[in-house]
């Protein structure tokens, strides 16, 4: 599955630590695919991507593809940010059960005031000058 990509201006505030194994990931992101790991004995996913699973204790472990859609268990607007973050607030942040089994907290983007527990997203990637970062936008429609 492709995710929309969406250009944001300037850096990343945070930048994310690449590894080896995290490297695939963001790699990935930057070419519009969302992947994470999957356990090979007991074929469950882990987001973030881990070298083992934390299921079953297998380090036998694969990329996958997931599929983007989901649905927003909740959200927030973030008015009064740490300083790293100042100059983005007010911004929105939201919990993400994804389809696919996987919960997971990220930047919720293009988003109005009437944005509901419920309602149905999708991942996208987020393109800023230094690399890549994901968030959800709701569905409209």
């Amino acid at each position: 599955m492709t995710l929309p990509i969406l250009e944001r201006p300037g850096q990343r505030a945070y930048p994310p630590r690449r590894s080896a194994l995290t490297g695939h990931f963001w790699d990935q992101l930057a070419a519009g695919r969302f992947v994470t790991t999957e356990c090979a004995a007991c074929s469950r996913m882990t987001f973030p991507p881990k070298s083992f699973c934390p299921h079953c204790w297998s380090r036998e472990v694969r990329w996958r593809d997931v599929p983007t859609g989901g649905t927003i268990y909740t959200q927030t607007v973030v008015h009064i940010a740490p300083a790293i973050f100042a100059h983005e607030a007010p911004y929105r942040l939201c919990i993400f059960d994804l389809d696919a089994g996987i919960r997971i907290a990220t930047r919720l983007v293009d988003a109005d005031s009437d944005v509901m527990p419920g309602t149905r997203g999708e991942l996208v990637a987020l393109r800023y000058a230094d690399g890549p970062m994901f968030g959800v936008r709701p569905v409209r429609g």
